[in-house]
């Protein structure tokens, strides 16, 4: 179109041209409005503000609107004429009074200073000097510094309206003096309403269905469904169709998607392949195709948990019947394996040379998925004790390990346990386990007793072996004698202090022997130091009662110290500076090297442990 004077009009585009004048035409953002508008009725406005939320949901065009409603030269009013000069030019951004900085690229100290300097200045026209400063947290820690005094306390005729996608990095003696405002993402269904009306007051003719997948597609920005838009006014200048946004986004088509996760969960990697591929030579783009899988798949999820169309993020009203067939044949545990392996393949699509392979091992993992939801049923069944649990496979060299070792063979089973002292020779019975199992070479041999005459009146002993005899009666039989404690004892005394991991077992193990006499064992220490560590309340009493354990005897503990004194290393004997000057210079090849340089030793050091 040509104007007047033969130039060519400047072109607008969408998200310009139809960007909200007023609070009423605020997309998704009403509670923000309701509370600005209140502000200004009960004159309850404030000197600073804070607008953050994700790009496109409105932050910036919220501060224009609050200019305009401050300014207008109806106002201050929550309803700006929108016909003055100060409405028009704050549309624009050209206003005198309205200052719209850009935090990027106005970041210094320097910059501030200056805006230090202009805020004492009065407006030209209107009542309030408004700065609007568009992505603030890229100020420096300086520019914020400057900042805060005159955010505190700015003259009466300024305010301060700050805008950011990032909070987290504006200290926190600035957000103290704004008051903040939250934007959040824009629903999906507000986003379309108005992609409807841009496109009717366009003469456009789409389908709903194309507006729908735009607007998921924008995640909650009005401002990104506005330049997809855009493009697809570009692309088909008479009717907006599915294909065509699918064409644009670089998406499949649902068939396809709903394809490819059928052939997934039906264990058919090779229908599964064939329809990737057959999507990514139409141009489809990989990395999109693994976004929509997942999307798919955590509709699904949400399908099986109970939950409504509402809650269907990715698919649209028509796909919910396939979604819930789909679903059907799915456990939720399956669902959820496949979604982290779709999602762990997009992150490595970020780092891989081919997202190709990526999606289609995704897709060739998620195809061999076995049912996972009966994993919870059989763990129930095994805790009831309705299904038999399987023998354990073990490797014969871990089962030769696991076999406590044997003094005899294997006894047959007798129909009673007789106690110890009336077992017979006839009816041996299988040798208690001690705990731990004991070395081979710390059990003793068998000991052979007389056979008992037998009570039947023939006189005739019976040729069965003795049973054996156990590790801990052996050591608890086993006398003490005059030069020391027998092996088993000590033995029997280093796996009692092995299970404890203190101070107590190492001041315990510092010994120099052991004596047993009966019930009474006596522990010769090396140190008083560790004779007092094992007499403290409490530390001998664990001793004795693992001690028990052991050997089922109460052995009562005596410590007591070594009669022969530890010997100490003896103390490095102390030389002076001088006196090492005076041993160096007796040394003949110090003495030629002082008459060669004709120098003289100022200091000697002696390397550490060298004395």
């Amino acid at each position: 179109m040509n104007t007047e004077s033969g130039t060519p009009e400047k072109y607008r585009v969408v998200a310009l041209r139809y960007r909200p004048s007023d609070f009423d035409d605020l997309i998704g953002q009403s509670q923000v409005a309701t509370a600005l508008g209140n502000a200004i009725q009960q004159n309850r406005v404030g000197h600073a503000y804070l607008f953050t939320g994700a790009r496109g949901v409105g932050k910036t065009s919220s501060a224009r609107i609050f200019a305009k409603c401050l300014n207008c030269a109806e106002g201050p009013t929550i309803k700006p004429c929108g016909e003055c000069d100060i409405c028009a030019s704050v549309a624009t951004g050209e206003d005198v009074d309205v200052l719209e900085i850009d935090g990027a690229s106005n970041r210094g100290i320097d910059e501030i200073r200056q805006l230090r300097a202009n805020a004492n200045v009065r407006p030209s026209r209107a009542r309030y000097k408004i700065y609007i400063i568009d992505e603030v947290h890229m100020l420096t820690v300086a520019a914020f510094n400057a900042l805060l005094k005159t955010l505190e306390e700015p003259p009466q005729h300024v305010k301060f309206i700050f805008c950011t996608t990032d909070p987290e990095k504006i200290p926190i003696t600035v957000l103290s003096r704004c008051q903040r405002f939250d934007f959040p993402p824009i629903k999906t269904a507000a986003i379309v309403e108005r992609l409807r009306h841009i496109v009717d007051a366009e003469s456009i003719d789409a389908e709903d269905q194309a507006l729908e997948l735009l607007a998921r597609r924008a995640g909650g920005s009005m401002r990104d469904s506005q330049s997809l838009l855009e493009q697809l006014l570009s692309y088909s200048s008479h009717k907006i169709t599915v294909s065509d946004v699918h064409g644009l986004l670089g998406t499949a088509d649902n068939d396809a998607v709903f394809g490819i996760a059928s052939a997934m969960v039906a264990g058919e990697p090779a229908a599964a392949l064939t329809i990737v591929h057959e999507a990514l030579d139409t141009g489809v783009d990989a990395g999109q195709l693994t976004s929509q899988l997942l999307g798919l798949f955590r509709d699904a999820m949400a399908c099986l948990v109970g939950c409504g169309e509402a809650l269907m993020l990715n698919c649209s009203v028509d796909d919910l019947p396939r979604l819930k067939e789909l679903a059907g044949t799915l456990g939720v545990e399956k669902v959820l394996a496949i979604l982290q392996v779709l999602d762990q393949s997009l992150v490595k699509a970020r780092l891989s040379a081919s997202v190709r392979t990526m999606l289609e091992t995704a897709v060739v993992r998620c195809s061999h998925l076995q049912n996972l939801d009966l994993i919870p049923q059989l763990i129930e069944q095994l805790q009831s004790g309705s299904v038999a649990v399987p023998a354990a496979r073990t490797s014969p060299a871990r089962a030769a390990k696991k076999k406590p070792p044997s003094v005899s063979p294997e006894p047959t089973p007798s129909p009673a346990k007789p106690s110890p002292s009336m077992q017979t020779p006839a009816t041996p019975a299988p040798a208690p386990s001690p705990t731990p199992v004991p070395r081979p070479e710390e059990i003793p041999p068998p000991v052979k007793s007389a056979p008992e005459k037998s009570q039947t009146g023939n006189g005739q002993a019976p040729s069965t072996a003795p049973a054996p005899t156990t590790v801990t009666e052996t050591i608890a039989a086993a006398p003490a004698s005059s030069a020391g404690a027998p092996a088993n004892i000590e033995a029997t005394w280093k796996d009692v202090l092995a299970e404890f991991n203190d101070l107590t077992s190492d001041s315990a193990g510092n010994y120099a022997s052991l004596d047993l006499d009966g019930e009474r064992l006596t522990v010769t220490l090396k140190s008083a130091v560790d004779q007092t560590m094992c007499d403290r309340p409490g530390a001998k009493e664990r001793l004795e009662e693992a001690l028990k354990q052991k050997t089922g005897r109460n052995i009562r503990l005596d410590f007591k110290v070594s009669a022969v004194p530890e010997k100490k290393p003896p103390r490095p004997q102390h030389i002076s500076r001088r006196q090492r000057i005076r041993n160096a210079e007796q040394n003949e090849f110090v003495k030629l090297a002082m008459d060669m340089l004709d120098g003289e030793i100022t200091d000697v050091q002696i390397p550490p442990g060298r004395g």
